[in-house]
């Protein structure tokens, strides 16, 4: 723990500047879109909010907008492990290592099925009681790059967020003397509160990957099988319903 006050101020104060500029930034676009769609005059349910859509009509400048916006959230990713490397805490100390690449790959699978499939019926459950809007997954035009393109996506999202609300934001509220349950129900809202944009059950469902994630890395120090699991729902989520949604009756 860090006890030197200027040190204090100093961490907290880089804390609130990465998230100032990523994925709390995020967070408040998130509510703020939230908000918006509460004042709409339809129900949430009926209101839908698309990930991965096309930037461009021009495909090729498309698939360049898609490439950098997936370059940025694997640059997000590395400012925080270089902030802590800066620190002395290296990669391998948060469980980036690469020592244990068959137990990460099979706890990654594990947390997958263990989020995903109850996730999808959390998803369903709120989607009908009203209290979620309706989310597609992927939105991009049928050309190809877009499998590529949407397993990029599914790896720098899962990067971005496990290594910054977890590896980084984690060690660095340890640092700052907060308790571990504290620290991990915090990070557990902010995931949540960057995905208000999906309505209430966004919230609440990622505030449990949240939680069950964080609580995994503090007794593991695995931060590779938290990357691999949630790589593994988006790559499930974002090429399962590209390839299902005109033969699933249910899919939007």
């Amino acid at each position: 723990m860090v006890t030197d006050p200027v040190e204090r101020r100093a961490l907290t104060a880089e804390v609130f500047l990465v998230f100032a500029l990523t994925l709390g930034l995020s967070g408040v676009r998130s509510l703020l879109s939230l908000l918006d769609s509460l004042l709409q005059p339809e129900p949430l349910s009926d209101q839908t909010v698309a990930l991965n859509v096309p930037r461009a009509a021009a495909n090729l400048i498309d698939l360049a907008y898609q490439l950098v916006s997936a370059g940025q959230l694997g640059v997000w990713g590395g400012l925080g492990l270089y902030l802590l490397w800066r620190s002395g805490i290296g990669p391998r100390m948060i469980g980036l290592g690469r020592d244990r690449i068959g137990g990460d790959l099979a706890g990654g699978a594990g947390l997958a099925a263990l989020i995903g499939l109850p996730g999808l019926a959390f998803y369903l459950v709120t989607r009908a009681i009203g209290i979620n809007l309706t989310v597609v997954p992927a939105a991009l035009n049928d050309v190809w790059w877009r499998a590529p393109v949407l397993i990029i996506a599914a790896i720098a999202n899962a990067w971005a967020e496990e290594v910054l609300v977890v590896g980084y934001f984690i060690t660095r509220l340890r640092q700052l003397g907060w308790r571990e349950n504290t620290s991990l129900l915090a990070a557990a809202v902010l995931r949540g509160l960057y995905h208000l944009y999906q309505g209430f059950g966004g919230f609440i469902g990622n505030l449990i990957m949240g939680l069950v994630y964080g609580r995994f890395w503090q007794r593991t120090n695995r931060l590779w099988s938290l990357v691999i699991g949630h790589a593994l729902i988006d790559l499930v989520a974002f090429v399962g319903y590209t390839l299902l949604r005109d033969h699933v009756s249910w899919l939007p």
